[in-house]
């Protein structure tokens, strides 16, 4: 399954780790700074969790800026911005 993730704040990360676990993820983001750490296996955010998890895990997660890349084959969309 093809899962987008729209914001790679804390919930957005946390969703999309967990789910690349078992599930194809890209995380969708307008910060290129954070795009590029999340698919260098960095997590922008300072969570001991996340950051074991995209340095041990086999996980299917990519990141990227372009919103038609993201969406466009995706199963299912999780929008994790702020309100």
């Amino acid at each position: 399954m093809r899962i987008a993730v729209a914001g790679t704040g804390y919930v957005g990360l946390s969703i999309a780790v967990l789910l690349a676990q078992r599930h194809q993820v890209v995380a969708l983001d307008v910060d290129a700074a954070k795009v590029a750490q999340i698919n260098e296996r960095q997590s922008p955010i300072r969570d001991e969790e996340i950051e074991r998890f995209l340095q041990d895990r086999h996980l299917s997660l990519e990141a990227t800026l372009n919103a038609e890349d993201a969406f466009r084959a995706a199963d299912f969309v999780v929008i994790a911005t702020p309100t």
